[in-house]
């Protein structure tokens, strides 16, 4: 079984690989208390995620006068993270010589948030933030929950205010340090000899840990998340192999080891519902399989939950290629949950990127191991997250209905695809930089942006956007594609964005946009539209295609396409909205 954490020696001795390769990411960390380890650790946990990190330290505890002073270097450089690691003993002094112990947390969330707004007005860095770990100092022992007297109680309210901060403030993000915190207990992540000797308030490893913790948040905002769990069934999803035991012999259920399935299941379910992908890979009978599904009264998960079914005979590997074809998404967005640690390996070795946990020997520690890893962190959540699981079994069926023509032109003026084309609005802010953040394959620059950008863009008037909504016969695609377009010149449109899911890939989406590009450069008297290309290591298959479009590579990098000369695309999509080319 893996070790959720890496600890802090591992950490900085084995992962200081050339990096030169990586999106290089320029970071701010202000701290109360030593942390030039914290930074190192960061270093080498941002390289798990295939980034690479310029680290600037503020000096030794300043984070209030560092933020306040408008000349310091946190201004002068351009950071995309900082990161604000504020020390709980540090405000337990604060506390212990207040003279209004019961205004404490009022009036520390008040300067926290004035200090983050201010930051946030002058710094277009995104911002995390430790919330506090709960201290009990001792000093009322459990009578610290009955009274506002204690340190106890004010801690529990700043973290709680800091959550509902967070949500007011897009570009502000948590790292819940109090979980780590909870998770590693007093003893091994407090060091009393560092704390006296060299002010550094944590363990090494707890350092690593939060290293780990930061730098995961740094990835899901950099679209490095995990959107799919491609599950085994018989001892993995309930106990029991179906086949052999049959469906009134499995274990599930609140009885024996059966509660360690359910509690599972229940796990999975919740992940779906919060927009992860839920697939079966199964060396079973499908009918059998199905079975349970349909008719065991254990069963939390049916078959409304899994976007995509798989079970046969064939190779676990050959299933997930195909499942992997189905969904149209990286295998490094993809985690694979198997009981047989045989056909664990098999599918590492075969399916490079894709995350294989070692799940316990004990069924029982499944859930609190696959909590501790923290494998689906995330910087978003929109009402499109709910939907997730329909569109990709309606994209199923349409795969299904598309084996009965020759000819794909047919297949798709079939589909009766209806798009409506509109400029970012406040309702489907949240979406688009979902969008920007997730969108790693058909994604021509990878610029990530947040809900704060995307509504600063929406009111800049050097900026123009459309979006696309689709749907057809079978369902509703919801908001699939974004372009955010940039005044360049006079005459120059520049294509600062371009995104779009992947399940809408080969539907003529993209000529349809172009489509309207050119409508409204020409009616704002634009003479071309400027496309860049910034390849990454999972954006090659967009590598070629402002070149397919018909734009003209140029010496300087870009793409041009000249507007006047233009022939429209011809697709068999139903267009209306605001910019419709008539």
């Amino acid at each position: 079984m893996q070790d959720p954490v890496i600890p802090y020696n591992i950490l900085v001795k084995n992962f200081k690989k050339d990096s030169s390769g990586f999106k290089t990411l320029k970071i701010a960390v202000m701290a109360d208390f030593a942390s030039q380890h914290y930074a190192k650790a960061l270093q080498s946990a941002l390289i798990l995620h295939r980034l690479s990190g310029y680290i600037w330290e503020a000096d030794y505890n300043s984070i209030e006068a560092t933020i306040i002073n408008q000349d310091s270097e946190l201004y002068q450089q351009h950071f995309d993270y900082i990161i604000i690691i504020p020390s709980v003993h540090k405000l337990n002094k604060r506390f212990s010589h207040s003279a209004q112990k019961s205004k404490f947390a009022d009036d520390t969330i008040n300067q926290i948030s004035d200090l983050i707004s201010l930051l946030l007005s002058r710094s277009s860095a995104r911002i995390i933030l430790t919330n506090f770990q709960e201290l009990n100092d001792g000093i009322f022992g459990n009578y610290s929950n009955k009274t506002d007297q204690s340190f106890l109680y004010h801690i529990r309210r700043i973290n709680v205010e800091l959550m509902t901060l967070a949500i007011k403030q897009p570009n502000l993000f948590i790292a819940d340090a109090q979980n780590l915190f909870s998770n590693f207990g007093m003893t091994q992540a407090f060091d009393a000899k560092l704390f006296i000797h060299g002010d550094i308030i944590y363990s090494l490893d707890f350092l690593a840990a939060l290293a780990q913790n930061t730098s995961g948040i740094i990835a899901s905002i950099q679209g490095d998340i995990k959107k799919c769990i491609v599950l085994d069934l018989d001892n993995t999803l309930w106990g029991g192999v179906i086949g052999d035991d049959g469906i009134e012999n499995i274990q599930i259920g609140d009885l024996g080891i059966g509660k360690a399935f359910s509690m599972l299941q229940n796990w999975l379910y919740d992940l779906k519902n919060r927009g992860i992908i839920l697939a079966v890979c199964s060396k079973n009978t499908e009918s059998v399989a199905k079975e349970v599904f349909e008719k065991h009264p254990g069963m939390t998960l049916r078959l409304n939950d899994i976007s995509v079914f798989v079970a046969n005979w064939e190779t676990k590997v050959d299933n997930i290629l195909f499942i992997q074809s189905v969904l149209n998404i990286g295998f490094d967005s993809m985690v694979f949950l198997d009981d047989n640690p045989f056909e664990r390996e098999i599918v590492k070795k075969h399916i490079p990127g894709i995350e294989v946990p070692d799940l316990p020997e004990d069924p029982s520690e499944y859930v609190w191991y696959l909590r501790s890893l923290n494998l689906f962190e995330t910087a978003s959540f929109s009402g499109e997250d709910l939907m997730r699981t329909k569109q990709y079994q309606e994209e199923a069926t349409r795969l299904e209905f598309q084996k009965l023509f020759t000819n794909e032109r047919d297949f798709l003026a079939s589909l009766d695809m209806k798009a409506v084309i509109k400029p970012v609005d406040n309702f489907n802010c949240p979406r688009i930089a979902q969008l920007t953040q997730r969108s790693n394959q058909f994604n021509l620059r990878t610029i990530r942006y947040t809900d704060e950008d995307i509504k600063r863009i929406m009111h800049d008037p050097d900026y123009k956007s459309l979006t696309v909504t689709l749907e057809d016969k079978y369902g509703d695609y919801g908001l699939i594609s974004a372009v955010i377009l940039r005044l360049l010149s006079s005459s120059e449109l520049f294509i600062d964005t371009w995104i779009m899911s992947c399940r809408v890939l080969k539907r003529g989406v993209e000529l349809c946009l172009l489509n309207e590009m050119v409508t409204l450069g020409l009616e704002s008297g634009y003479k071309f539209l400027v496309g860049e290309y910034i390849p990454t290591p999972k954006n090659g298959m967009v590598k070629n295609h402002y070149e397919q479009l018909g734009f003209r590579p140029d010496s300087d990098g870009r793409y041009y396409l000249e507007l006047t000369n233009f022939n429209y695309k011809d697709t068999v999509i139903h267009k209306s909205g605001k910019y419709v080319n008539s």
